[in-house]
């Protein structure tokens, strides 16, 4: 069930690791060696913060095991904080204090700014989930709703045309919205077009396969299990390696609003 590191004592060999932080820039965590977190309001469960502001991110990212019994039932999400979740492997249950739902693999949920986010383990064995917290940037005259859904309701696109790559919005194009969240899946030896340059800040889960990242224009090994941050105007893009499995993706993307000044 997942990839938190539960090894005790000393390993075989060098101490070693993939990770790569660049600070307000990008950074890659792989799921070996993910240090377990203390955050009020979760109860029974292994919590690992992946990305937040001291890193550069203007959200938080969190990969956390929900075990028999585990969640947060005071509610997750401050005040003018909205949330969403990404079921990985389980069954959670989800609220807004006004309804819920059992979402299993591939399930999905958001909650705007206005409502918090509650959350519990709906089986005895672990779930594991994909939690994500940002503050709201109203926009006169619009509003975000709460949402549930999951993955396979959803219609595929192909990605800027390519048929071996393809791409799912997960929430409404809508003004209310100020981010969305994406599933990305290339088929083994696809990659991006070009090497992608732009404003929107990411953080990426990746659910499947392998692959190699251009993260500023260094390439590195990426697989299932890992977390990678890509801050704004960070050069990025992707190739999917093996012979058998997709390299794909959920993650995030601030969207439908003009930059401050």
């Amino acid at each position: 069930m997942g990839y938190k590191n539960n090894v005790q004592g000393y390993r075989d060999g060098l101490l070693e690791s993939r990770s790569v932080i660049k600070r307000q820039n990008y950074a890659l965590i792989p799921h070996d060696g993910l240090v377990k977190n203390v955050v009020p309001g979760f109860e029974n469960c292994d919590l690992t913060i992946l990305a937040s502001p001291k890193l550069g991110a203007n959200f938080v990212d969190y990969i956390i095991t929900l075990h028999e019994n585990g969640g947060n039932t005071q509610g997750f999400g401050e005040d003018g904080i909205e949330t969403f979740v990404y079921v990985i492997e389980g069954a959670l249950k989800v609220g807004d204090g006004t309804q819920e739902q059992i979402l299993t693999a591939g399930g999905y949920a958001y909650v705007p700014a206005d409502l918090k986010m509650y959350l519990e383990n709906a089986q005895t064995q672990d779930t594991e989930i994909f939690l994500y917290k940002k503050r709201y940037e109203p926009l006169e005259g619009y509003a975000a709703h709460t949402l549930f859904n999951n993955v396979e309701h959803l219609e595929a696109t192909k990605y800027e045309d390519m048929e071996d790559v393809l791409i799912w919005d997960l929430l409404p194009k809508d003004l209310g919205f100020d981010m969305n969240f994406h599933v990305l899946s290339f088929k083994p030896g696809a990659s991006h077009g070009y090497v992608e340059t732009h404003v929107q800040e990411h953080g990426a889960y990746i659910l499947s396969g392998q692959g190699m990242y251009n993260l500023d224009n260094e390439w590195m090994p990426v697989e299932k299990g890992d977390y990678i941050f890509m801050g704004a105007y960070n050069p990025q893009a992707a190739y999917a390696v093996g012979r058998n499995e997709s390299l794909s993706y959920v993650y995030s993307k601030d969207c439908n609003r003009d930059p401050k000044i």
